[in-house]
């Protein structure tokens, strides 16, 4: 029976009400989702939402973006996802490129204390956000070990190309350590029409492949920007706070952004609603080479998402069968638990190190991370309490 469809303007003015109000980050993303799309518009019914989910969390890339690129996909087809996936990202889009000309126009702004502020809010939100995926994804005593073993060997050896091993390591170990914890799905798979859906997934693989390669023929600046961020959105899982060490790689370790802008971003991007992957908007505005500006904000932003499009594309008829197998299961656990161990090291270095430089700022990390914590303080709250408090402390 072929899928209902919805007009294109309401999957866009649906999507984009979630854009202006879905704070909170990804996990909370998906719950606004499910409300939304499940239970009051009853667009798709629960188990079919559950599968969507457990796709785009296989899959590497912003969990919560790819759900609903996916359900855009089925309510409208190709338009529908994109429109869904513009109504979704637009909103913060619009606010975190604004947020990257204004810091232009204000010129050096490491000393500022709002910027102090700013980078201690993203060591409680970081901080936090590991907690909470540490509680989730590493339950138990093998998955912490992985998880600690990859943050210990990526605190020692920083490079980008050892964060995607560690990653590839995790998934191994989950195939040789955790085959009896992954069950085997009792649901057999549903016929699903492949298609021309391998097409996605070779053009996935070309580009990631491809344009280091073109980079090298053809050293144009927009070519290395779009190759930076296209790596960044195809080696990420896990998604939000996850992307922060490779863009940190690409952006500040060339030279491209300094270490105080790209924390300041980063800690701004928890005060908006919508996807966190929007803090490439902002780095691709902040940029030194390439375009800048609001065209080398839109490459940016544009580029992070090409693989989330290709793959969900080229994976999703191809779903039903994988989720059956254990060993597809086991590979996801290990790779989950090293996700831990990235966001791990991330936050040793460039976080802690270049935020939490004395005892002052220790305490104000302290405070802030307690308020995000235990009580009900938003995010974005935290980040507007932290810029203003860091204006008078810091």
């Amino acid at each position: 029976m072929p899928e209902q469809r919805s007009s294109r303007g309401t999957i866009f003015l649906s999507f984009l009400k979630l854009g202006c109000t879905a704070f909170g980050g990804p996990v909370a993303h998906l719950g606004f989702f499910q409300e939304e799309f499940v239970r009051r518009r009853k667009w798709l019914q629960e188990a079919e939402y559950a599968d969507l989910v457990a796709l785009c969390q296989f899959l590497p890339g912003p969990a919560s973006s790819q759900v609903g690129f996916a359900i855009g996909l089925k309510r409208g087809g190709l338009a529908g996802a994109f429109l869904a996936w513009t109504g979704f990202t637009l909103p913060s889009a619009v606010l975190m490129i604004g947020f990257a000309l204004g810091l232009a126009a204000l010129g050096d702004i490491g000393n500022a204390g709002w910027i102090s502020g700013l980078k201690l809010a993203a060591v409680a939100v970081v901080a936090n956000a590991i907690w909470n995926m540490a509680t989730k994804l590493c339950p138990d005593r093998k998955r912490a070990l992985m998880a600690l073993a990859g943050a210990a060997w990526l605190v020692v050896v920083d490079h980008p190309l050892w964060q995607v091993a560690v990653i590839g390591a995790g998934a191994l170990a989950g195939l040789v350590l955790l085959r009896e914890d992954a069950q085997q799905s009792d649901n057999p798979p549903h016929e699903t029409a492949t298609g021309k859906a391998w097409l996605y997934l070779a053009a996935f693989a070309v580009l990631l492949l491809g344009l280091p390669v073109l980079r090298e023929f053809h050293p144009a600046a927009w070519l290395a920007v779009s190759d930076a961020f296209y790596r960044a959105g195809s080696l990420v899982f896990g998604g939000g706070h996850v992307v922060l060490p490779l863009l940190d790689a690409y952006t500040v370790n060339p030279g491209w952004v300094t270490e105080d802008t790209f924390l300041a971003g980063y800690g701004a991007v928890q005060a908006v609603p919508g996807p966190l992957f929007t803090f490439s908007a902002f780095l691709g505005g902040s940029l030194s080479i390439g375009p800048g500006g609001i065209i080398g904000a839109l490459l940016a932003l544009v580029m992070i998402y090409v693989p989330s499009w290709l793959l969900v594309l080229g994976a999703l008829p191809y779903w039903e069968r994988l989720r059956t197998f254990a060993s597809a299961r086991a590979a996801l656990m290990g790779t989950n638990a090293a996700v831990v161990g990235l966001l791990v090291a991330a936050f040793h270095d460039p976080i802690w190190t270049s935020s939490v430089t004395d005892s002052t700022r220790l305490a104000f990390a302290l405070v802030a991370f307690g308020l995000l914590r235990f009580t009900p303080t938003p995010p974005w709250l935290l980040v507007l309490l932290c810029g203003g408090a860091g204006s008078f402390l810091l």
